[in-house]
């Protein structure tokens, strides 16, 4: 693939070179010929190689450069073997160009293995065709072939007549790939010519399989010529040759087809035909030669044809159809006759049809698939529903015909035109819409693969496909097939067909067909116009309505109608509904009968079986003892009018079936009573569902008929008859109205129904509104029957008092939020009636009219989520949905983003994604779609429980209130609520909560537990009359299981307004009494009422406000405040009236206010706000102090904080906990990740969370980072939820960790690039990696341009380039993928070890901090880098201790600390402790204690760095020192300087930090010829000093500086160490640097001898059976050389090798230098006979090898077991794991050295900077401290350019990494680096570190500097 970008193409000559697996062998250049590499295109190749290398490790890929425009951007190379089946992706996409990047013309590309495929395998055959050697036998057709094996059949395949092909006398030589298809017994050869000159004379053809050598050959002999021989063009001839057992006779079999009498029968189409038996087809024979008529297919004619064909055994189907073309092409088919020739007429067989073939009648199908009379062709065919969705580009729709052929595994379709659309969108293909088609034909299975094109015929040919879905309901099975491509001779390859495989299969619900027989009566005016619909109900349940239609006009006056019908088995039947609509004129219908078949599965009874067995031939046998196929039949007898002018006037019927289910017709009498109220009767139209026990129901019927004119009216009885199949017991009913007409909303009381034949009365109580404006917005409503007690109870008392049954049918109805969201897009919004239905797997809730949101009063406009309220009884889990709307209003076409339910009280919200229209004139046209919840987006929660709160408002003037009143639930233990509105809108308000009323409602709320222990209610003021007296509150609510309820009393008594009492609008009550209400076993209701224990009391608590003494401190802003406790809070409570200010809230000022609240036991923490009103909101917080006058308790709450929206974190609200209190702190808000320290969640005390979601057992959880770019093209971004699984070996695997994006981003931004840290389980060696995302809309499309995942303590980083969509609707159409690890960069970036730390700040006024800080840790192998400790919001405050976890190099053990700070931010000052750090891995604990603070003002010496030894098991690791350092400045013209001089020392203890050089024993310092002295007291010492770092800046008159030596000493240790120098430190002299490395002179005295001594400690593995008795022998590799053998001896007096045991043995040896790898063997001892077991083994742990002379340790992980040998060939090697370098071994290695710098700027536009650039390399020895990249004059880092550097440092070692960094001054400061390339001029040693990213704040990930690793 050539790359899409300017100038992409080349006209040089372009070859490959294939390297096969282990790079062992390849192709040798291939020169790609003919290939015309243009922009955008792919070129396709088939390349025949001697040897078989798939799969290929690698390819070479390059061009010889000549040509004009030579340069050439490959994209990638794909390489399909079809040996293998397996399909490569290599990709490139780079310039292959000497002008552009690194100007290679020859790359090598490496396989992204996770896109890999396996496609179908094929093997090579050789076909030869030999043409007879007669006069005419050549033809210029185009030959067609196809073969047949017993495993299947190929494809067509189409052979090319090149001019010279298929003459007289001639062999043709083809080579063919062929899948394997067993054993060939026949073969088909055909051409399409019917021209005089096409005939063609075939004598034989052979077939080779060139692998393998099996060779078949098909002799032939025959004219395939339209006037020779019996004038057919096409042949089948059986194979023969040495693998057939039996050469197939050539059978004639004669076809009769009989055409209909129907008016417009005959066709003057083409008609085809293929026979289809048990072994092989013959193909489609288009039927042209009849032998008894001239014109074919007249109306009543029977048409008789051959058709020779090799014997297909049993005939067993027959599929005819025609082309559709012609004038008048429908044709309507009787049957079909097959009889082989020969055989007499008994033999024939018969194939009924009876149904049109065209495209305008019945279901517009003009191809049939028969099955032999007695059987369904409709139930025994399998019908694929095809979508196909035609791409969403310029140009995209197709005007060609357009083929799809399926492969299945148990057979394939013949290709199939796709003529006849089932959503008929009248011009198919177009831009952006979707077409179904159905597939009828037998049963293939499950489909592996399709293939779809068109015949590139017609203006537009060109198609872009997007995907095609295929869903098979009948299998319960929907296949996704991406596709995403253009098929178009002049797009990307040129193929206008394409092999397609499935990206997924989804199970979906499986339906059974079912053949519907409708039989119109023979009475005048029977027929009906209007829609007619029907619904199944059976054992298991019952299907959903069916409309029955087609493309004729169905329902006339004595017809019959067939329907194939898709539906849910219901089991065996026992009763259908059927009725219609209404509509149209003449709707009224006399029906007569309705027939269903379907089939089921019976396994016949075996003992019945025995007697015929003899009879039988096995093969018969055998179909016996299998499960067969018995087709049902069920008829149900009407003979009845559906009309509303005759009978009965009912539409709806329902029939039992004639062998009768023992259930009968019954009558319903409904009584429909309306309520009292203002305003309650309805004009609307009224539908009622009554459900029975058992299942059924008698479907939706409209209320039509009352015994008043006018039904529904205020306070009147209407009543209605209902007839059904008996339901049995009744157990809800459904009543909805329509919302029509002017006045709808309808005030229900109650609904009677009197079941008649058993004379019972059913009571289903509502009192409740069906309205839109009124309750909850709900226009249905579902009853339960309750019992005629109730009723009776509620009569006598004619007070207001409500239902008080609301609870329990509460409890048996769920409550579903629906909210349902618009995409936003043009147009997207709807004014349509909108519906949906809920479907549960138990039941469904009906047509619910979506009318109430309670959002919006303009429902579903663009971008907008309404919400609504729908309640139903007992429906089960839900499964699906349906949702639609009627087409009406202006703009009905609707673009539905999701619909999400909740069900509160099953504790469950799905999600069930859309995208896609509901508009007739886009996507497919259809205005309702089925809905499937998301797995990945559903969230489950506790489910919520019904609360009955009944309020009653005192008898006292002015008692009411208009406001809106909520409530909250306390439970023990502080659990609450939400709080909850009691009122769902103003009018409610207004009709509630008046003087003397009591107001009844059921809430469901969080379940509390078993006592309630307080409320808290109040109201929210506001209008007219806000204040409210309330008298008290109950609470009811269900005891379990059903045996009754319990009721809770709240007195109050007291006023909630502003104006009276306490002023407070707030109440917290606790309980009375409680009245517990049980059913007993006899049926009658038993009350206890009880007082209840010891309630909550009400505490006074005082609380003082303390405002700091800061300049601006005070606050005009209105404050908040919550108080928590462990028995639960307070609510927030605003603080009004100071007790001790008026102006509250001022600077240095303490303001006391008093709460009242019930008991909250002990207080742990507040919350407290201001709302950042009035001018100067800001406020600076000192403390809080809450006195519990009750208890006498003082709780102090420390803060020392601005609370600001400008200062310091910008927060106006803050969660402060007690001092002293050690819980677990929640931070409030996000938390910002870096990739130094943890996220919030890594605060250590949740390690107990369960984030291992059901995945492998519980073990260890490690920190794993991912950093994920997203790419930049069109609608590369995704606000869908983002997770990634991380596999190791043999599954195990991570659970999903989802990657949440911060509070501030909504979503994965294009160009973006985001980081994040999750915790997961340690899987071991990282093999494969999955990210996906939970979007399942085609909207939510992402392109991911690259992953990386760094795994700290495995010390790796992983980056993949991905350049992949992860989408339904791009690409491949995955939203996840596999990624393997092999497919990433691997980057070793040092182990980290995890570290608990633990800060802890000082009590000490205005000890908190918000400054940065940073530490710096030294241990004894090497120091960390610098990190910064997150603030993360809460940490680092006055008093804290601060816990949370870090990664941190492993230098154990801890030496001392570096901490920093930067002195910015609102509080600078910082008073430290001291720092815990804990070593997660072995436990180990240091401290470091500070005591001081870190501050310029408040510390003695100002200083912001302190230096802290570690201290472990109470010891000090480190001595203090004084340092005196001497310098001494050269003695040459020009030597002193007048700049600041800086000074680092280096030694085995870390380093000093940077030391000015100031106070001197000079006044003038650094002078010619000067010896200057200074002072460094109490500092730590750092042992052996090896190097110092000495520089200065530059500043002042003649900076230049020539220094002699630096001399140090360390009082403590009395060691004097010389550094050397000798050289200049100016700008202008020597090599211009400012600073010089200097090493140690005193180390030069170690000269390496030649011998040393090595120590060799093994570890026993402490397992059973680890021990050995025998020798051990090892010998070192090392990179001077190999070691001799050391034999370790084990003596029967001083046992080695024991269980557990660690033995040292000592060796003296040459020097092997560093050691690499160690051989262990395991020998018997001397003179020991070797009859040893064989499976004799020593479980060696570890192995730790100890140079003695420098002290280098090398560590060996073995953990294996070394056999037994007396031979010295079987041993183990072990790598060496981890090397601890000594000092003295670093110290030797330092001598100065050159690195060459080479800094490439990339080649984008904009790439260049003008920033100052900055760099740093490490190595193992070290860094080299910050440099700055400078040249005199020279303009740095242009785009595309090549920058060089020197810089002198003592020599690092190995280089680790480089910091690559700019400051950002200066204009243009964005930069892209491309690479740095490292010289170490003294080796020769280049080291790249590749980095292809930008330093750019505005770009990506946003950073200017950054960390490159270096690629070998």
């Amino acid at each position: 693939m050539t790359g899409d970008v300017r100038g992409a193409g080349t006209n040089s000559k372009v070859h490959i070179i294939l390297h096969g697996s282990k790079g062992l062998r390849n192709s040798g250049k291939i020169f790609l010929e003919g290939g015309e590499f243009e922009r955008a295109r792919t070129d396709l190749f088939n390349i025949e190689i001697a040897a078989l290398l798939s799969p290929l490790s690698r390819v070479t890929i390059g061009h010889d450069n000549c040509g004009v425009s030579s340069g050439w951007f490959c994209e990638k190379v794909v390489v399909y073997c079809p040996f293998t089946g397996i399909e490569q992706t290599f990709p490139c996409g780079k310039w292959l160009d000497e002008d552009e990047g690194d100007g290679l013309i020859e790359r090598e590309l490496y396989e992204m293995v996770s896109l890999r495929q396996k496609r179908l395998k094929k093997n090579p055959w050789s076909l030869w065709i030999w043409t007879s050697d007669i006069k005419n036998a050549g033809t210029d057709a185009s030959i067609f072939l196809q073969i047949y094996g017993d495993k299947g059949k190929s494809d067509e395949m189409k052979l090319d007549n090149n001019s010279d092909n298929f003459e007289a006398g001639q062999t043709d030589k083809f080579m063919i790939e062929l899948p394997d298809l067993g054993t060939f017994y026949k073969l088909r050869i055909w051409h399409e010519k019917r021209s005089p000159f096409a005939g063609w004379h075939l004598d034989k053809i052979t077939l080779l399989k060139t692998l393998t050598k099996e060779k078949y050959t098909f002799k032939c002999g025959r004219w395939l010529d339209v006037n020779e021989d019996d004038n057919e063009i096409i042949r089948e001839v059986p194979a023969e040759g040495p693998l057939v057992t039996e050469v197939m006779p050539v059978i004639k079999y004669r076809v009769t087809v009989f055409t209909g009498t129907v008016s417009g029968s005959g066709t003057d189409a083409n008609v085809f035909v293929n026979l289809i038996g048990d072994q092989g087809d013959t193909g489609e024979r288009i039927l042209y030669n009849s032998i008894n008529t001239m014109n074919k297919f007249e109306k009543g004619s029977a048409d008789e044809f051959y058709i020779e064909a090799v014997t297909l055994k049993q005939v067993r189907r027959v599929r005819i159809g025609h082309d559709g073309k012609g004038g008048s092409s429908g044709w309507y088919l009787d049957k079909v006759i097959v009889r082989e020739e020969g055989q007499p007429e008994s033999q024939a067989v018969e194939f009924p049809c009876y149904r049109w073939l065209d495209k305008n009648e019945d279901d517009g199908q003009i191809v049939r698939e028969l099955v032999p009379a007695g059987n369904s062709p409709i139930l025994k065919n399998v019908s694929y529903h095809i979508s196909i969705k035609t791409g969403d580009v310029p140009g995209a729709s197709s005007d060609s015909k357009v083929f799809i052929k399926l492969y299945g595994e148990k057979g394939n379709t013949s290709k199939e035109p796709l003529l006849v659309s089932d959503n008929d969108l009248g011009n198919y293909f177009e831009r952006g819409r979707v077409d179904e088609f159905v597939l009828e034909t037998l049963d293939i299975g499950k489909i592996n693969r399709l293939l779809i094109g068109h015949d590139n015929v017609g203006l537009r040919s060109g198609w872009f496909l997007a995907s095609v879905q295929i869903t098979v309901p009948v299998h319960g099975r929907q296949y996704m097939f991406p596709c995403n491509r253009w098929l178009d001779k002049d797009e990307a390859d040129g193929k206008v067909e394409v092999e397609l495989y499935p990206s997924e299969i989804v199970s979906i619900e499986k339906l059974v067909n079912y053949e519907v027989s409708i039989v119109t009566g023979d009475v005048r005016g029977a027929g009906t116009n209007a829609n007619v619909f029907m619904q199944l109900y059976g054992e298991t349940g019952k299907s959903e309505v069916i409309t029955l239609k087609s493309r004729s006009n169905n329902f006339e006056r004595g017809a019959t109608d067939i329907f194939k019908v898709e539906a849910t088995d219901v089991g065996k039947i026992y009763k259908l509904r059927i009725g219609h609509d209404g509509k149209g004129i003449g709707d009224g219908w006399f029906l007569e009968s309705v027939t269903l078949k379907w089939m089921v599965t019976k396994v016949k009874e075996t003992d019945k079986k025995k007697k015929k067995k003899k009879k039988k031939s096995s093969e018969e046998e055998e179909e016996d003892s299998k499960p067969e196929e018995v087709m049902e039949v069920c008829t149900f007898m009407a003979h009845r009018w559906l009309a509303t002018s005759e009978e009965d006037k009912e539409l709806i019927v329902e029939l039992i079936p004639e062998d009768g289910s023992g259930l009968e017709e019954n009558t319903y009498e409904v009584h429909v009573i309306t309520g009292n109220v203002w305003g309650a009767g309805t004009d609307a139209n009224v539908f009622l569902n009554i459900y029975g026990e058992g299942g059924g129901d008698t479907g939706e019927r409209q209320l039509k008929r009352s015994n008043h004119l006018n039904k529904f009216e205020k306070g009147q009885e209407d009543i209605f008859t209902i007839k059904a199949i008996d339901l049995g017991v009744l157990k809800k009913l459904r009543i909805r109205h329509d919302n029509s007409s002017s006045n709808p909303a309808w005030f229900l009381d109650r609904v009677e129904i009197v079941d008649l034949k058993d004379d019972t009365r059913y009571y289903f109580p509502c009192q409740r509104w069906l309205a839109v404006e009124e309750d909850d917005g709900q226009i249905a409503r579902e009853l339960v029957p309750v019992d005629e007690a109730f009723i009776k109870k509620d009569s006598d008392n004619d007070n207001q008092s409500l239902a008080s049954l609301g609870l329990e049918q509460k409890a048996k109805s769920t409550t579903y939020t629906v909210k349902v969201k618009t995409g936003d897009k043009k147009n997207s919004g709807t004014d349509a009636n909108v519906f949906i239905i809920l479907y549960g797997n138990k039941d469904d809730t009906g047509i619910i009219n979506l009318k109430a949101s309670k959002t919006n009063k303009n429902k579903f406009e663009r971008g907008k989520l309404d919400e609504f309220t729908v309640e139903s009884v007992d429906i089960g889990d839900l499964k699906k949905i349906k949702i639609g709307h009627d087409n009406k209003g202006g703009s009905p076409g609707w673009f539905l983003a999701w619909v999400e339910i909740d069900a509160p009280s099953l504790g469950q919200c799905l999600k069930f994604p859309c995208g896609r229209w509901l508009d007739k004139s886009e996507d497919d046209g259809a205005i309702e779609r089925d809905l499937f919840p998301a797995k990945l987006q559903t969230k489950e929660y506790v489910p919520f429980v019904p609360y009955e709160i009944t309020i009653y408002t005192s008898d006292v003037f002015g008692a009411g209130t208009d406001a809106d009143v909520f409530v909250v639930l306390y439970g023990s233990n502080g659990v609450c609520s939400q709080q909850k509105s009691l009122c769902q809108n103003k009018r409610e308000q207004r009709m509630c909560f008046e003087r003397n009323s009591v107001d009844q409602f059921i809430v469901e709320l969080e379940d509390v537990g078993d006592t309630i222990e307080k409320i808290r209610i109040g109201h929210k003021g506001g209008g007219l009359n806000s204040g409210w007296h309330l008298d008290r509150v109950e609470i009811r609510r269900l005891l379990p299981n059903g045996k009754g309820s319990e009721t809770v009393t709240f007195p109050c008594q007291r006023w909630l307004a502003k104006s009276e009492d306490d002023g407070e609008i707030v109440r917290e009550l606790v309980p009375s009494d409680i009245l517990t209400e049980k059913l007993t076993k006899d049926g009658t209701l038993k009350q206890i009422e009880e007082e209840v224990e010891e309630p909550l009391e009400i505490h006074t608590y005082k609380i003082s406000v303390f405002t700091g003494d800061v300049y601006g401190a005070g606050t005009d802003a209105n404050v908040f405040l919550t108080i928590y406790g462990d028995l639960g809070d307070t609510g927030e409570k605003k603080l009004s009236k100071s007790e001790t200010n008026t102006n509250k809230f001022e600077r240095a000022k303490e303001d006391k206010f008093t709460i009242q609240a019930v008991d909250l036991g002990i207080i742990y923490k507040i919350k407290i706000r201001h709302d950042n009103t009035m001018l100067n909101a800001d406020w600076y917080l000192e403390k809080v102090e809450i006195l519990d006058e009750t208890t006498e308790e003082l709780y102090l709450f420390l803060c020392e904080r601005w609370l600001s929206t400008k200062k310091e974190d910008k927060r106006i609200g803050r969660t402060l906990y007690e001092q002293g209190y050690d819980g677990k702190r929640s931070s409030l808000g996000g938390s910002s990740l870096s990739l130094k320290s943890q996220d919030s969640n890594a605060n250590v005390k949740n390690k107990k969370k369960p984030s291992l979601n059901g995945s492998a057992k519980e073990g260890s959880l490690i920190p794993y980072h991912l950093i994920i770019s997203t790419g930049t093209e069109y609608d590369s971004s995704t606000d869908s939820r983002v997770y990634t699984i991380i596999m190791g070996p043999q599954k195990v695997q991570t659970g999903r960790l989802w990657l949440d994006l911060p509070k501030d981003k909504k979503e994965f931004a294009d160009g973006s690039v985001e980081k994040f840290s999750v915790m997961g389980l340690d899987v071991g060696e990282i093999k494969k990696l999955e990210l996906g995302h939970d979007g399942a809309t085609p909207e939510s499309s992402w392109l991911v341009e690259e992953l990386t995942l760094i795994v700290p303590t495995k010390g790796v980083m992983y980056t993949f380039v991905c350049k992949c969509w992860l989408a339904r609707d791009r690409g491949d159409g995955l939203t996840s993928r596999v990624f393997n690890i092999l497919d990433a960069d691997c980057i070793n970036i040092g182990h980290k070890i995890l570290y608990e730390v633990t800060v802890v700040t000082g009590d000490i006024q205005n000890a908190g901090t918000d400054t940065n800080i940073y530490m710096t840790l030294f241990g004894s192998s090497g120091n960390t880098e610098e990190m910064q400790l997150e603030k993360n919001g809460e940490r680092f405050e006055r008093g804290q201790e601060d816990t949370f976890i870090m990664e941190i190099a492993d230098i154990a053990p801890l030496r001392k600390m570096r901490i920093r700070t930067d002195g910015k931010g609102s509080r600078p000052d910082w008073f430290l402790e001291k720092i815990i750090m804990k070593n997660l891995s072995n436990q180990e604990l240091t401290t470091f204690t500070y005591s001081e603070w870190l501050s310029k003002l408040k510390n003695t010496k100002g200083t912001l760095v302190c230096e802290l030894p570690a201290v472990i098991n109470e010891e000090q690791m480190m001595e203090n020192t004084t340092y005196t350092v001497q310098v001494k400045t050269s003695d040459i013209g020009g030597a002193g300087t007048d700049a600041n001089v800086y000074l680092i020392m280096f030694g085995e203890n870390g380093d000093s930090g940077t030391l000015a050089l100031k106070e001197s024993n000079k006044s003038n310092k650094f002078e010619r010829n000067q010896m200057d002295v200074f002072n460094f007291p109490d500092m730590l010492s750092l042992g052996d000093l090896c190097k110092v770092r000495v520089w200065h800046d530059n500043k002042g008159v003649g900076p230049g500086w020539h220094l002699e030596y630096i001399e140090v000493k360390d009082d403590t240790l009395d060691k004097t160490f010389r550094f050397q120098c000798d050289r200049w430190l100016a700008k202008g002299e020597d090599d211009g640097q400012l600073i010089r490395d200097l090493a140690c002179a005193n180390n030069d005295i170690l000269e390496l001898k030649e011998r040393t001594s090595y120590e060799i400690a093994t570890r026993t593995s402490n397992t059973e059976d680890a021990e050995t008795k025998e020798n051990i022998w090892i010998i070192l590799e090392g990179k001077k050389g190999r070691s001799k053998e050391f034999l370790l001896e084990n003596s029967s007096k001083k046992r080695k090798f024991t269980r557990g045991a660690t033995d040292k043995f000592l060796f003296s040896s040459k020097h092997v230098g560093d050691i690499a790898a160690i051989c262990v063997g395991h020998c018997p001892k001397e003179g020991k006979k070797s009859t040893t077991k064989a499976d004799a083994y020593w479980h060696v742990q570890e192995i730790i090898i100890t140079e003695m002379e420098l002290c280098n340790k090398y560590f060996f992980q073995c953990n294996a077991k070394i056999p037994l040998r007396s031979k010295r060939a079987d041993y183990k090697v072990f790598e060496c794991a981890k090397v601890t370098e000594s000092f003295a071994s670093k110290a030797r290695s330092l001598v100065p050295v050159k690195y060459e710098i080479i800094v490439v700027t990339g080649s984008e536009k904009g790439a260049g900077t003008d920033a100052n650039v900055f760099i740093t390399i490490f190595g193992k020895n070290g860094d080299s401290g910050k440099r700055a990249l400078k040249q005199k004059l020279r303009n740095l880092f242009e785009r595309g350019k090549t920058n060089r550097f020197s810089l002198e440092t003592l020599d690092l070692g190995e280089l680790k990494k480089v910091q690559i960094e700019h400051d950002n001054s200066g204009l243009a400061t964005g930069w892209l680096v491309e690479r740095v390339e490292i010289t170490n001029s003294a080796t020769g040693v280049t080291t790249i570190f590749p980095c292809g990213k930008w330093l750019d704040q505005n770009r990506g990930d946003g950073l200017i500097s950054r960390e490159l690793f270096p690629r070998y």
